[in-house]
């Protein structure tokens, strides 16, 4: 799984989300989280390198740990940049604090 942000303070809030994690137990515990840097693509603006975070699972309860965590650290932020999550070949973007992210994420990432 990949989780990257953008928009104002995406960098800062990234590291905060990854710091998030390793507090909750049952991520730290069953997930390696690691950085990954990627080159912008060609004809998009950027110098240097963007940061990824990167969850490696050991199995798919984490989609729903995952998301539950999401959602009380974004309900910690006053206002959080949109986030891409990237899971088995899936993609979903979610933005705001409501509910109903956690329920996007779950089903954007276990559909076949």
């Amino acid at each position: 799984m990949r989780i990257s942000m953008d928009g104002p303070g995406a960098d800062g809030e990234l590291r905060s989300f990854r710091s998030w994690l390793l507090e909750t137990p049952d991520i730290r515990n069953h997930a390696k989280i690691s950085w990954v840097t990627v080159d912008p693509d060609a004809g998009e603006m950027g110098a240097g390198t963007l940061e990824t975070l990167q969850l490696i699972t050991d199995n798919f309860w984490q989609i729903a740990t995952f998301s539950l965590s999401y959602a009380a650290w974004r309900n910690t932020r006053a206002k959080s940049p949109r986030v891409t999550i990237e899971y088995d070949g899936k993609v979903v973007t979610v933005e705001g604090s409501d509910n109903d992210n956690i329920e996007r994420i779950i089903q954007a990432l276990t559909e076949e």
